[in-house]
């Protein structure tokens, strides 16, 4: 007789039979488990093998309880204020829907009798156990929480009208340039007002629910924009009124510990926060403008980091190559493209395929974006002379096996990376050029000699971010023949090709597109290569010879996004305009 199959073991086959997971993985992971312990679904979890909700798919169906699909529901308030937010924290419940005498009840784990009778008892109602995944049972409930609040409008309106109150009892009109005189204690009392602290964490709130990777305060001379980057582009949002600019500025740079009175000159800071179960960084810069000072926040959401190298969506010859240079005892990889195209996250996700106690990883940084247990984070404070080049010349006297520096902007640090590469240090870091070959022009441009640079270069990557179409509109399109023949696109690559568009719905705000995929231009330094360098050809020459090894260059890695359905034609050739 068969020994019995713990349930770890049944979700693995049921991920394996839906073609989700690979059954070498789960036979690692059953060898990792019998070494520490650890349950399997708990490895499959923090090795990120399958996302959650394909988890709690194939759990659900081994434990025949129905799942739920928590974000693209909604839920009655009166549904969900059957039981209490505590006991639903508690035990990661959540009131989904009521059928007469029956309750179905979103579990993180149906087999919690507890749980299940506990809300029987309160309820007096018999319960039906659904599942899902723990994370999207505390979002619903944060955001539940978040819709009993006062929306953006109606915090306005309210201190639209305090401020209305105040200015007849006072019998004065409200000017904004009379604020500009209000002295530090002013201001700081008007940032603690609460109006302004719910406008200020409404801003916020929404900006994280909306996915936004950039917040825009922006004033003018009767009015204050607020716009929010999502997926790459500014989205107009509902803005606060030209009365609370001052106070709502003020609130903002209480939350990061700035100098409030100090409103002529540039300032930079920091703040976190705890929204649902994420936790965000927010890095905000203000800036004196004609009309006040303008405000961008950067949210940095720890949960967006890539968990590993093969979900950077790259196709199995490229990661291939990816991986070795990755895994070489020394050298120097760049990762290059504009602001905003997730450098930086592609060398977290290397550094985090690397951290092991094996290593000592030192980072230079300008700012720390992400900060990463096990890996000592150094950042650049220009004011104070702690530049990427004094901060690496410092690191490689404190015995490290891998550098990530944040840029590479100029000679002196561009010479340091180099020589640490050469001698025996793995050097990871990001450049500002268009394509993988223009990498070595520019490093030659700063005067590192053609033969350092055959010597210390692995592998150069060029990066940018494609937008995904968006699933709940998703529809076929047709494009004519000529269109391809004007941009002088092969035709028969795409024939049988279904392609796709985003129709445009409420859940992508009408723009066809919900989030976005990188696309990675991966070009090996080979031998040939490396004769290249030395005798100084140009990057054009350079790019040739890598194609001709096998290098996928930008415009055919978006075009393969595009005939696997997972972008547009547009976003491809709008993001490769240059390469191709």
């Amino acid at each position: 007789m068969p020994p019995i199959k713990s349930l770890g073991e049944r979700v693995a086959d049921a991920l394996i039979e839906d073609g989700l997971l690979p059954k070498t993985k789960v036979e690692e992971l059953l060898e990792l488990q019998k070494k520490d312990g650890t349950r399997l679904l708990k490895l499959l979890t923090e090795k990120a093998l399958v996302n959650d909700l394909d988890l709690a798919v194939a759990t659900g169906r081994v434990l025949n309880t129905p799942p739920v699909n928590l974000p693209r529901i909604g839920i009655p308030p009166e549904v969900a204020g059957l039981i209490s937010k505590e006991l639903a924290k508690t035990y990661c419940v959540l009131p989904v829907s009521r059928l007469e005498a029956k309750l179905f009840l979103a579990m993180a784990d149906p087999l919690n009798v507890l749980a299940i009778d506990e809300v029987r008892r309160i309820t007096k109602l018999e319960v039906s156990p659904l599942i899902a995944p723990e994370k999207a049972i505390l979002d619903k409930l944060n955001n539940l929480d978040a819709g009993r609040n006062a929306s953006m409008e109606e915090v306005i309106k309210a201190a639209e009208k305090q401020a209305e109150l105040e200015a007849e009892a006072e019998g004065a009109e409200l000017i904004a340039e009379q604020n500009e005189n209000l002295s530090a204690d002013q201001l700081a009392a008007a940032g603690e007002e609460a109006p302004v602290v719910k406008l200020a964490n409404l801003i916020l709130v929404q900006a994280i629910k909306d996915r936004a990777s950039d917040i825009h305060i922006e004033p003018f001379e009767k009015m204050v924009r607020l716009r929010y980057r999502v997926d790459g582009v500014l989205i107009d949002a509902t803005p606060p009124p030209k009365n609370l600019q001052m106070a709502l500025i003020s609130r903002l740079k209480i939350m990061c510990s700035l100098d409030i009175a100090e409103r002529r000159l540039p300032q930079d800071g920091r703040m976190r926060m705890k929204v649902g179960s994420k936790d965000i960084d927010l890095r905000v810069s203000f800036m004196p403008t004609v009309h006040g000072e303008k405000v961008v926040l950067r949210v940095l959401d720890k949960s967006n980091l890539t968990a590993s190298l093969d979900k950077l969506g790259m196709d199995p010859h490229t990661f291939k190559r990816f991986k070795e240079a990755v895994d070489a005892p020394h050298g120097l990889i760049l990762v290059t493209g504009p602001t905003g195209s997730g450098k930086t996250t592609t060398l977290y996700s290397a550094l985090n395929e690397l951290n092991s106690p094996d290593y000592n990883i030192i980072t230079v940084e300008d700012p720390v974006e992400f900060q990463i247990p096990g890996i000592n984070q150094v950042p650049v404070k220009k004011e104070i002379g702690l530049t990427f080049a004094t901060a690496l010349r410092s690191i490689l006297r404190q015995d490290p096996d891998i550098c990530m520096i944040g840029e590479i902007r100029d000679s002196e640090t561009a010479e340091i990376a180099v020589e640490a590469a050469l001698t025996g240090h793995q050097v990871l870091s990001t450049m500002h050029c268009n394509d993988a070959a223009g990498a070595v022009s520019r490093l030659d441009d700063m005067g590192i000699a053609p033969f350092l640079i055959s010597s210390s270069l692995l592998l150069t990557c060029a990066q940018r971010l494609m937008r995904r179409i968006c699933p709940a509109c998703k529809e076929p399109i047709t494009y004519p023949a000529k269109m391809f023949e004007d941009l002088n696109i092969d035709r028969k690559s795409f024939d049988g090709v279904q392609l796709f568009r985003g129709r445009g719905c409420d859940r992508c705000k009408n723009t066809g597109y919900t989030g976005r995929l990188a696309i990675i231009e991966v070009m090996p330094v080979s031998d040939e290569i490396r004769k290249l360098i030395i005798k100084r050809v140009s990057a054009m020459e350079i790019a040739k010879v890598a194609e001709s090894e096998g290098m996928q260059n930008l415009r055919a890695v978006a075009l393969q996004k595009v005939r696997e359905g997972v972008s547009t034609l547009e976003q491809a050739l709008l993001l490769t305009a240059n390469n191709h």
